[in-house]
């Protein structure tokens, strides 16, 4: 893992059933999550709850690619969120831009020719965080990083928006905290090799190095014990207010 550690809040929001921002690699996103509430009868769903995610950009209206990041996402968080605790109600998730890679942001928005998938591991992350600090039932969270190829087919941990553009190709991965990967989103020409590497490179970002018996290196940074720490002192803030109660 690079040695900037993404920055996170839980909470952020006061009107929010959960909220959280995240911020890392020049990208900064804040999400809130309202559910389960009462869902309109076209979209119910007898046996499920309906998931409904709205991605909106830093500057301007969202338009086909924040819809193609909604549904990457959506698909994602049905297999996190146990929709089957809640049937017939929605879970709203909303989630802001605030800022993007300074080369991106320019005039305030991405570039066209762009699909905005390097967006993907910022906007999972703050989702997953978001939905952590609800009392919605999650079966599983996940943690999700973002790799580039250059022309030399040196692989690149967290590229600026000079090195995604002038890459080869890029690759947005997604690991389950059982380690199976649920999401891979690719751009780009790339080889078989390069795949499998950027495949261990992002296992090794998103759970950690691995030891000679091959469990996860206790002592090694990721993007999941950044996740548990989080809310291990979320739970630690909690315990102090309750017990100054007492």
């Amino acid at each position: 893992m690079s040695p900037n550690i993404p920055s996170t809040t839980l909470a952020p929001l006061d009107r929010a059933d959960g909220s959280a921002a995240y911020s890392y690699n020049g990208f900064s996103i804040v999400g809130g999550v309202n559910g389960p509430v009462e869902v309109q009868r076209r979209d119910e769903l007898p046996e499920e709850a309906a998931i409904d995610v709205i991605v909106r950009p830093a500057a301007g209206v969202g338009g086909v690619r924040e819809r193609h990041l909604e549904s990457i996402i959506e698909r994602t968080l049905r297999h996190i969120i146990v929709v089957t605790a809640h049937p017939r109600t929605l879970i709203q998730v909303t989630l802001q831009v605030l800022a993007t890679q300074e080369e991106d942001s320019i005039s305030g928005v991405l570039p066209q020719a762009a699909s905005n998938i390097q967006l993907l591991p910022a906007l999972l992350q703050t989702s997953i965080l978001a939905l952590l600090s609800t009392s919605i039932p999650l079966s599983q969270t996940l943690t999700s990083t973002l790799i580039a190829v250059d022309p030399d087919g040196k692989l690149v941990q967290d590229p600026s928006a000079t090195q995604i553009h002038s890459a080869s190709s890029v690759h947005v991965l997604a690991f389950s905290s059982h380690g199976d990967l649920l999401v891979v989103e690719s751009e780009g020409s790339f080889s078989i090799d390069a795949w499998e590497e950027v495949v261990e490179q992002a296992r090794h970002i998103c759970h950690g190095a691995e030891t000679a018996d091959g469990d996860v290196d206790d002592g090694s940074m990721s993007l999941e014990k950044v996740m548990k720490n989080t809310m291990q002192e979320r739970t630690v803030k909690e315990q102090r207010w309750r017990e100054s109660l007492v």
